[in-house]
């Protein structure tokens, strides 16, 4: 760890503590993420080992780097690129009001880290805000695989007792009244219900909404 100073503690992770450094011989600012190890036998946890196990093995620019894994006898420290918020407090920046621009530019690289993580047959199973994070350059990077899982093909499906579907009384229109005529075609297709019908990332890239896209 003496290769690294920390500077300022930045967070809680799903299994410790997240601090923004910097390497002391490149001066590259980084994130280590602080794992507490117990005094048990139960060792690494196991959510830990596949995230280091999955990023290890997806590398794309929408994706959140891991640089190096530090192991002690009493702490494992993930050494991660340095993102500078996460999309939560960026929404709370702009009291929640982001252009549409934004939006799309954010919408077009969650999809594009998300459709390289099911080429590879992975599932994230965890995206949320707090989950996705931006860098200074507007760059959106998917974080946090403490609950990601590789699946096979075909993927098999469980799910609780079936329940009966109403319909829906609030239109989307209400719900993002901002959002273009497209945008709301694109998330309606996203939030269907069964599988079958619903929008894959890959084909949710080749959606009209982004005809006008141009990627940074």
């Amino acid at each position: 760890m003496q290769k690294y100073e920390k500077l300022e503690k930045i967070g809680e992770g799903t299994y410790g503590t997240v601090f923004k450094a910097k390497n002391r011989e490149t001066h590259e600012i980084v994130a280590l993420k602080r794992v507490r190890l117990d005094d048990d036998d139960e060792g690494v946890p196991s959510s830990a080992l596949r995230e280091i196990c999955l990023l290890k093995e997806l590398k794309h620019k929408n994706i959140v780097r891991l640089h190096d894994v530090l192991h002690s006898d009493k702490k494992l420290t993930l050494v991660f690129e340095y993102c500078d918020q996460d999309l939560k407090k960026y929404f709370d920046s702009c009291n929640g009001d982001l252009d549409p621009e934004t939006v799309k530019s954010f919408m077009h690289q969650l999809l594009k880290g998300l459709a390289f993580c099911h080429s590879r047959n992975v599932l994230h199973r965890d995206l949320k805000p707090q989950n996705l994070l931006i860098n200074r350059n507007g760059e959106l990077k998917l974080a946090d695989f403490g609950l990601a899982r590789a699946f096979g093909i075909p993927v098999r499906c469980y799910s609780a007792e079936p329940y009966p579907m109403y319909p829906a009384t609030t239109s989307l229109v209400n719900v993002v009244p901002k959002l273009s005529s497209t945008g709301r075609d694109l998330l309606q297709n996203l939030l269907k219900c069964n599988p079958v019908q619903r929008i894959s990332a890959e084909e949710a890239l080749q959606h009209p909404y982004f005809a006008d896209f141009c990627p940074p």
